[in-house]
Order: structure tokens, then C-alpha cells, then sequence
């Protein structure tokens, strides 16, 4: 009967956060629960139950939902008793977890384990041991792709270049995007050792051996184009993304700037109060998106000032894997500094997520509330139609060297921002 109570503690704490429930502490749970004595139905209350030597009542309501994992419960009995060998109870109920936030069928609604959890603020804080590169994986597709080989690491010396699609790891393990995190959890480890990794370039698989290295990652960079054009690459909204884009926006004026080009292609996002603060920079007080909830409520982020934005003319340079805070960064600024838009339609991620720690140390993702542009625009499954649309080549290599106007699409942003400084 502990195994169940246990059991059935850690269920109800789930069923607690995803129902919006306050939290609980684990020994007011466990007084709700009624012992083996307890009749499962009759139409009276639930018979006080003495555990820990308090006695509480609870309403048939409540006792009618914990009755809800009875099975769950009957099923771990079952696996403990009858299993041919013994399952680590932890284990199973990290995958009962895991399970219940995976039937809601939603790709960015997720169970972290504490070691994932883990993983994720190391990434934010921009170092970790791996083998150098970042990944996009499309929920559609289900394909992996590099969209940047950090300079000097062990991909770029290995010769994987950007575009290439991350294929297997190790002996095998194929990568999906649903498998992604398992992979970058293998290609992460201790400096020194290696990994065998597959890559498709051109269709073709390619094997390299990575010795692993720490990693220092960098989101901003920056270079100033001819005609006092100056470009910002941001790469994710995650980190110290913020004030490094707004320390490479003042050296580009200091330089001469008097246009700003910021390219968001294959940006796939991150947290949302980046975005502000980067609109903060060229914005003064005003809505930078509002999100809308099942309820019809809605909340406004709002830009602040400190009476200092910088008034410059914007053009954003986004592709079909712009998403999330860059799509909310776009309208943003397309909505209110009449920033222009170049590209293609960027991804339609227009719903966003809360991150929820839990007290065993694991944590939880959750879709909250679909986004609105300042202006009412819908994003989600929608995107951002460009001012000016222009694709690549299929036959060119989606390099995006830094400043390369050879790269079409940058070069019809830089030219469209010369039309803005010469009308």
C-alpha cells in the first residue's frame, strides 16, 4: 500500500499542475487520500482515513478523482508483482508523467527528466560539452537540420557544414525530431570522448568520429555593410541574447549606421521576454504581442522605455523556419517602426509555453495561450507574409556567410533598405 500511496501522490501532483490547481505540499496530499479501509464506492463521504496520525475528511468529489488512477495504480502492482525482473519505480513514474503530457498531442507540451531539465539551463546559459552545432527539428517533416556549426568546435573541424541534416547517432539511434533529445543527449558528455555521427548532405550519409569539447556559444553577430547598412544576425532568444544584440546595435551607430538589417532566418525562437527586450531598444511603451488563453482572457506584453530608443529604419530577413519569439519580435516591430519584412512566409509558431519546475527536479512545458500581433494579426499555423518575397535557389547552399550579399536573400534586404534611406 506505500508503493500506492506514493504512486498516487505523485499522480495526483501531476493532475494538480496541468488542471491549474494550487500546489500542495506531499503531506497535505497524502492526508487526502483514504487507506485500504476505505469503501471505492458508496454514497456517503469517504470514512476519515488516520495517516501520520492526522485524521481529515474529504469530499466525495475529490475521493470520485484520485479514484481516476486506480487503474494506473492496479497496473503498477501488476508490473511489480509479475515483471521478470525489478523496475525502478522512479523510472516508471517519470514515464507515467511523461505519458500523460505526450496524450495531449501537442509537440511543444512535454515532461523534462531532472537530467533534461538540467540540460536545458545549461543551454540557455550558453556552455555546455557537445560537439558544436545547433539544431532545428520540424514537427512536420520529422528532419533534423544543422542551421549553425559553432566556429572552432569539433563539427566544424570535422567539415559539417550548416544545412546538413543530422541523421543518426552512435550505432542506432535515427534522428526524428521526436527523438532529438535523446540524440543531443548522447552527442553531450564529458570532454574528450567521442561519438560516431551521421550526417546527410545532398542525400548522401557521411559518418564523422567528434571528440567532445566545451562549447561556447555566442547568439549575436554583427558587421556593417556598405552605404552605413548595418546587419545583426541573432540566432535564439536565449541567453544573454539581449544585451549582446543591444551592445552590437550601439556599435554599428557608433560606426555610422543609419539603417539596421536584423536576420532572423532559421531563429526557431526561445523566450519571449528577449524579444522584449530587444524591442525595447527601438520602441518606446506599447503592446509587443498579446496572448489569448482558452478563457478568451487575454494578457499584453508591453515594451517599456527609458526614453532613449533609437528611431533608425528596419528591415527583418526571415525564412520558413523563423518562429516563435522571432515571428513575435517581427510583427512587433513591422506593426509598430514600420520595419519591412524579407523573405519567405516564416514558420507559424503562434502559440507559446510556460516552463514549469517540479519539486523532484524534473520540470514540464506547457502550451498556455495562442500570441496576437500589436495590430491583431494571427501567427499560428499562419506566419508572417514578407513585404518583399524572395527565396533561394534550389541550387544554393544555405551558408548565410556573415555579410555575403552574394546570399539573395540578404542582398534583396540590404536592397530594400537602401530604398528606405533613399526614397
Amino acid at each position: 500500500m506505500k508503493k500506492k500511496l506514493l504512486v498516487a501522490l505523485c499522480l495526483v501532483l501531476c493532475a494538480s499542475l496541468l488542471s491549474g490547481c494550487g500546489l500542495m505540499t506531499m503531506a497535505q496530499l497524502s492526508n487526502m487520500l483514504p487507506d485500504d479501509t476505505s469503501p471505492r464506492a458508496t454514497a456517503a463521504p469517504a470514512a476519515p482515513a488516520a495517516v501520520g496520525g492526522d485524521t481529515v475528511t474529504i469530499s466525495r468529489a475529490d475521493y470520485e478523482r484520485y479514484r481516476q488512477f486506480d487503474e494506473l495504480l492496479d497496473i503498477m502492482d501488476i508490473v511489480d508483482e509479475n515483471y521478470y525482473q525489478d523496475v525502478d519505480t522512479e523510472t516508471l513514474l517519470q514515464g507515467a508523467a511523461a505519458g500523460l503530457l505526450d496524450a495531449i498531442d501537442d509537440p511543444y507540451t512535454f515532461y523534462y527528466t531532472p537530467e533534461e531539465y538540467n540540460q536545458m539551463w545549461e543551454e540557455d546559459e550558453g556552455e555546455y560539452a557537445g560537439i558544436g552545432v545547433q539544431i532545428s527539428g520540424n514537427y512536420t517533416t520529422q528532419v533534423c537540420t544543422i542551421t549553425r556549426v559553432f566556429p572552432n568546435g569539433p563539427a566544424e573541424k570535422a567539415g559539417v557544414e550548416r544545412g546538413d541534416i543530422l541523421y543518426k547517432v552512435g550505432e542506432d539511434l535515427f534522428v526524428t525530431a521526436d527523438t532529438l533529445d535523446d540524440a543531443v543527449s548522447i552527442m553531450r558528455g564529458t570532454p574528450g570522448t567521442d561519438v560516431d555521427v551521421t550526417f546527410l548532405r545532398d542525400g548522401e550519409p557521411y559518418t564523422v568520429t567528434l571528440t567532445r569539447a566545451t562549447i561556447q556559444t555566442t547568439r549575436v553577430d554583427s558587421t556593417m555593410l556598405e552605404n552605413n547598412v548595418g546587419l545583426i544576425v541573432l540566432y535564439e532568444f536565449a541567453g544573454e541574447c539581449a544585451f549582446e544584440f543591444g551592445n552590437a546595435l550601439r556599435d554599428l551607430i557608433s560606426q555610422g549606421a543609419q539603417g539596421i538589417l536584423i536576420d532572423l532566418r532559421d531563429n526557431g525562437g526561445g523566450w519571449v521576454e528577449d524579444a522584449k527586450r530587444i524591442a525595447d531598444l527601438f520602441l518606446p511603451s506599447g503592446t509587443l504581442c498579446y496572448l489569448e488563453y482558452k478563457s478568451g482572457e487575454r494578457y499584453y506584453y508591453r515594451t517599456t522605455t527609458d526614453g532613449k530608443e533609437i528611431e533608425i529604419p528596419l528591415v527583418i530577413l526571415v525564412n520558413q523556419y523563423t518562429a516563435s519569439s522571432s515571428e513575435i519580435l517581427t510583427g512587433c516591430l513591422r506593426d509598430r517602426a514600420n520595419a519591412k519584412v524579407v523573405g519567405v512566409n516564416s514558420y507559424g509558431k503562434g502559440i507559446v509555453q510556460g516552463v514549469i519546475s517540479l519539486d523532484s527536479g524534473a520540470g514540464m512545458q506547457v502550451t498556455e495561450a495562442q500570441y496576437f500581433t500589436p495590430d491583431g494579426h494571427a501567427v499560428h499555423k499562419i506566419g508572417i507574409a514578407p513585404d518583399v518575397e524572395i527565396e533561394l535557389p534550389e541550387d544554393a547552399e544555405p551558408t548565410y556567410l556573415l555579410g555575403d550579399l552574394s546570399d539573395v536573400q540578404l542582398n534583396a534586404a540590404y536592397q530594400t533598405m537602401l530604398e528606405m534611406l533613399n526614397p
